[in-house]
């Protein structure tokens, strides 16, 4: 591994064993409370994905991972296979696995810019910028959110000592060790964030796992930012709780206000 690489780099990076099939390695700095973060896993996905595509100029626009069970700690294999390559999209499944059992499986479509009409009616929130906010202290009970540097400025939550009447949530985020911003890095970002439904009054949980992940990446990076290792601003809304399980809206925006990505997942309440 390159001295230079990330924690981020060496933690989702993938080798070929051939044939599709890529080894990687769970590493536990990124558990949350029963297992990895669900973003830590699909960045996994998206290394072993873009590896298969052998494609720089496709680059990742969508990206959906199911979650069957939590991974373990140590060695994973990554089963690819590129259903379709076309002259503009290329699509491909991968599945996670550990002891031969899958623990989750993804989508994933990679395709260059294209040059086509555009409409803008999405609008960044007005908020200060991540050098007037003071940043948050690692959660020594969630390893993962050690690998981040978050700046809350939306909503409530754990880091406030009330909460709102919205399930909303957001503020700047970064990785800790800054690089730019790319594919595995916005997956990871979309599902890093404290949920949203903790910043809701008179809803208690003591978690949201994920059920299933959608991540659409909405400009090219990391070509989109005007500096390339910058903070994102990250929010996230929750509008319906029903049967068990909620749904959380995202959005990923540079600091010049273009709309990097667009996420979704549902959830368990447990």
């Amino acid at each position: 591994m390159n001295a230079a690489a990330s924690l981020f780099d060496q933690h989702t990076a993938v080798r070929s064993l051939g044939e599709g099939r890529y080894g990687a390695e769970i590493d536990p700095s990124w558990w949350i409370v029963r297992g990895p973060n669900g973003g830590y896993v699909a960045a996994l996905l998206v290394q072993a994905s873009k590896a298969a595509v052998d494609d720089a100029s496709r680059g990742l626009r969508s990206l959906t991972v199911h979650y069957l069970r939590p991974p373990t700690t140590g060695p994973a294999e990554i089963e690819t296979r590129v259903e379709r390559r076309g002259r503009s999209l290329t699509t491909v499944t991968a599945r996670l696995l550990q002891e031969g059992r899958v623990q989750a499986l993804a989508v994933a479509a990679f395709s260059k810019a294209r040059a086509s009409e555009e409409l803008h009616h999405a609008r960044m929130p007005e908020v200060p910028p991540p050098e007037e906010i003071e940043a948050q202290s690692a959660n020594p009970m969630i390893p993962m959110h050690a690998h981040y540097d978050e700046r809350p400025v939306i909503g409530g939550g754990p880091w406030t000592e009330t909460q709102g009447s919205e399930a909303l949530s957001g503020g700047w985020i970064r990785l800790a060790e800054p690089r730019p911003l790319d594919d595995a890095r916005i997956v990871a970002i979309s599902d890093a964030w404290v949920p949203a439904v903790f910043s809701c009054r008179g809803v208690a949980t003591n978690g949201v796992p994920t059920i299933d992940l959608t991540v659409h990446v909405r400009a090219s990076l990391p070509d989109a930012l005007r500096t390339p290792h910058d903070f994102v601003l990250v929010v996230f809304r929750t509008r319906e709780i029903r049967d068990g399980f909620l749904e959380e809206d995202g959005e990923i925006w540079s600091r010049e206000g273009v709309l990097l990505a667009q996420c979704r997942q549902l959830a368990v309440m447990s």
